[in-house]
């Protein structure tokens, strides 16, 4: 409040003084034809004074009084001729008015400008200050327990859930109490726990499925576990996801997943030149269906602004069109209608595994939930529905892309 005070008074103390020299107009500056006439006047009483010391004969102070009187008679009428005698150069009305909007114009814009992009209060901020706040901010900043804690206090209730599926899921949930070692089954859970929106319980399945693997573990495996507790902690990247982070760039350090979230992280703790630095090279070497490419597009500019990488510009969009390629259409053309709708069914799989792994757009999600509802697996379509609500409640436009293609299916009542 102390700064928009100042601010306002020495605002209004310059708009007042540029607008009283306006309307005063060139106050004490009178017309050169009063000069000339002070001057003529001067030069009589020097003829009058060189007269009377003998300098000049009187014929010649005649002279000169003729020639200056003359002189006095013409500066006089182009006095009469000129502005008011008192000094007074007002320029026209219409100039005034408009030099006086434009000093008005410029006082406010200025206060709007720096409104839009100022930050009033805030102290200097050196890079060495920003690195050293951006340093404490990244060793002190809260763990996965507290921040999970935190998210699930502001997560919206649950939607509803198909029971027969739910009653599956708890199932699979005390078989494996009884099968530690079970990879392909904590596989499972960790994928239909995350599809439930249970993201702490699937971080807790994906680390199971770590633990199982070894020194087998793929930078996948170790990028889905940091994903599923980002997801948990409401996007956050605590230290504990970063580490797994780690773990995954060291395995693959071209991995996408992997990189994304470390991008984020450094976004998080004030270092947008590092998330540049991450995520501009991520953009250009990904595939256009690649999850993280929408969330690519959707921020890079930002943090381009904010990492003064002033020139930067999105690489051109590409669009792939959804279904199988050329070969696959020409290897279908020969097959029984049987094998036909294996393979389909093994395409509509493979879209299943990856919107529960990586996520996905709506469409993807509706697209599964047709597919499913052509294939007669209504059950399964219904799941799906299920999972997509959760996914999409806070979001009217998504919500309502995935619901007409649950209606289609006959699964949305």
């Amino acid at each position: 409040m102390t700064f928009w005070i100042a601010a306002a008074g020495i605002g209004l103390a310059v708009t007042a003084l540029l607008l009283l020299a306006l309307v005063r107009g060139r106050a004490g500056d009178g017309p050169p034809a009063a000069y000339d006439l002070q001057v003529y006047r001067d030069q009589l009483r020097e003829v009058d004074r060189d007269l009377a010391r003998g300098v000049i004969a009187p014929a010649d102070a005649g002279r000169l009084r003729t020639e200056v009187a003359r002189r006095v008679l013409e500066a006089d009428r182009a006095l009469g001729d000129g502005p008011p005698e008192d000094g007074h150069a007002a320029p026209p009305r219409m100039i005034t008015l408009a030099m006086a909007g434009l000093v008005a114009a410029v006082m406010l814009g200025g206060v709007w400008t720096y409104a839009r992009i100022g930050a009033p209060g805030y102290p200097d901020l050196p890079i060495a200050g920003r690195l050293a706040a951006s340093e404490h901010f990244y060793r002190t900043r809260p763990p996965q327990a507290e921040a999970e804690a935190a998210a699930a206090a502001r997560a919206p209730a649950p939607g509803p859930v198909d029971p027969a599926f739910s009653a599956l899921m708890d199932q699979l949930r005390r078989a494996l109490k009884d099968r530690p070692g079970d990879l392909e089954g904590h596989r499972l859970l960790a994928r239909n726990e995350s599809g439930f929106g249970n993201y702490v319980a699937a971080a807790a399945a994906q680390s199971q499925v770590i633990a199982i693997l070894g020194d087998s573990v793929s930078a996948d495996d170790h990028a889905i576990l940091a994903e599923m507790m980002i997801l948990g902690a409401g996007g956050y990247v605590s230290p504990e996801a970063e580490a797994e982070i780690t773990r995954a760039l060291a395995l693959d350090p071209q991995n996408g997943t992997a990189t994304y979230y470390a991008g984020l992280m450094f976004a998080q703790v004030g270092r947008p030149d590092r998330t540049f630095a991450l995520w501009a090279p991520l953009l250009e070497r990904s595939q256009p269906d690649d999850p993280w490419v929408a969330p690519l597009r959707a921020q890079l500019m930002q943090v381009a602004s904010e990492a003064g990488e002033d020139n930067y510009a999105l690489p051109e969009a590409v669009e792939m069109a959804p279904g199988p390629d050329a070969d696959a259409l020409a290897a279908a053309a020969g097959m029984t209608p049987e094998e036909r709708q294996e393979m389909v069914r093994g395409m509509v799989e493979q879209l299943s595994d990856r919107l529960a792994t990586q996520g996905g757009s709506a469409e993807e999600w509706a697209r599964l939930i047709k597919a499913y509802g052509v294939l007669g697996e209504t059950d399964r379509a219904r799941a799906i529905w299920a999972e997509a609500q959760q996914l999409f409640g806070g979001n009217a436009a998504d919500l309502e892309v995935v619901r007409a293609a649950a209606t289609q299916a006959g699964v949305a009542g």
